[in-house]
């Protein structure tokens, strides 16, 4: 979409539109890729696959429904979730789609109304709107992405809204009705919405009720999650679950690192350096948003006397080079350590800026500095300069509270 709005392109007379069928064409080919060089490992390391639905039959064998029984000493869990799908929505319906059907969507509509403002929600949002469609975006709760930095949120709403988005906070469906020409969601606000396509992007369902569960002692709670511990394992010992299965908090990154631990502590190594405190956030609306450690909220409850740090994209020499002015760093950092305590980030390249920051974030005593930032050289142009230009407004708000004559 950048290459289709880019003026000079649009100079040149490319003006094309990508059908949905194209543009998926060229997701299936990287998840092929993906799913290639997985398969590659799994030979590489004599991994055996059996394909499959799979049932427990009791605490070490399950039965595969293509005849096969495997017997084990230890099981991980993984098997992922899905869109909830409740009571009342037609799924079956050409016009009605989760975030898994959308993706099979034929003909691009000229408006969609997306029901559910979570991670899915708005990341499918900003994509519809990127592509030239009216976007509807019900939120059920009073604000987007709650366990964001305010700021953010802000930042975020702003975005969308500037570029047509309508949000709409603190609403509830009444019926959804799929017509021949669109479908009509009624809100028990009382507002009627009708749009060419329907989007249900509230809430997932952990894949577990057809995995003989009933034959073990473990339990799925009404989403269909596994209850885990620390060491991901379940109430039966030598039984793990990691991932989506789990619950949050459901991301691709987070499920690798915890089928890693999961291994690795039926191996016995339980002291295996897994970094489960400082999973980051990563949404990819556009701009995209990241974030890891605390927000400036809890600080405040917890009485952390905290400072803020923040670097705009639109000062960046390289943010000005590539035309993505919009977005910022922030770092939250202790008055008195200067240790670090969150770092979050809204704008291009949010996901792959916010690791410099985990990675000083995570180092131990007193390494854990935004002094770092300050001292060390950066390259010029880049994007991470942003950490020292963040760190220095941090530390000039410092000295403007305690030396009042400065």
């Amino acid at each position: 979409m950048k290459s289709l709005k880019n003026p000079v392109m649009r100079e040149m007379g490319f003006a094309a539109s990508p059908s949905m069928e194209q543009l998926n064409r060229g997701t299936q080919a990287i998840i092929g890729r993906q799913v290639t060089m997985r398969q590659s490992f799994y030979d590489r390391n004599s991994v055996p696959i059996s394909r499959g639905q799979a049932r427990f039959v009791d605490e070490h064998t399950v039965s595969i429904d293509n005849g096969e029984s495997i017997t084990a000493a230890a099981f991980v869990i993984s098997t992922g979730s899905r869109p909830y799908r409740p009571k009342g929505v037609d799924f079956s319906h050409p016009r009605i789609f989760d975030s898994d059907t959308i993706l099979e969507m034929k003909d691009k509509p000229t408006s969609i109304t997306v029901y559910g403002a979570g991670v899915i929600g708005t990341e499918y949002a900003s994509m519809f709107r990127n592509l030239g469609i009216k976007v509807n975006l019900i939120n059920t709760r009073d604000k987007l992405l709650e366990f964001l930095d305010d700021e953010i949120i802000d930042a975020l709403s702003y975005h969308l809204r500037d570029q047509g988005v309508i949000i709409r906070h603190n609403e509830t469906m009444e019926s959804i009705e799929g017509l021949d020409d669109g479908v009509i969601l009624r809100l028990k606000s009382g507002k009627v919405l009708k749009t060419d396509v329907f989007l249900w992007a509230n809430g997932r369902q952990g894949n577990t009720d057809d995995l003989g569960l009933n034959n073990l002692p473990i339990e799925a709670n009404s989403r269909g999650q596994i209850v885990v511990d620390e060491q991901f394992q379940t109430c039966v010992p030598h039984i793990y679950a990691v991932g989506d299965v789990i619950g949050i908090p459901s991301l691709a990154s987070a499920a690798y690192t915890q089928g890693r631990a999961a291994g690795m502590h039926l191996l016995g190594r339980v002291d295996g350096n897994l970094r489960l405190n400082d999973i980051p956030t990563g949404i990819y609306t556009s701009p995209e948003i990241s974030s890891v450690g605390s927000t400036e909220r809890e600080l405040t409850e917890r009485c952390v006397p905290y400072e803020v740090g923040q670097a705009q994209f639109r000062s960046l020499a390289r943010a000005q080079i590539t035309g993505e002015t919009t977005g910022m760093l922030k770092l939250l950092f202790h008055r008195e350590t200067k240790e670090i305590l969150g770092v979050h980030c809204f704008g291009a390249n949010a996901s792959e800026i916010i690791h410099i920051g985990q990675a000083i974030m995570n180092q131990p005593g007193r390494q854990n500095s935004i002094d770092y930032f300050i001292e060390t050289t950066f390259n010029y142009p880049t994007m991470a300069e942003a950490y020292r230009v963040a760190a220095l407004n941090g530390l000039n708000r410092l000295f403007d509270h305690e030396r009042s004559w400065h």
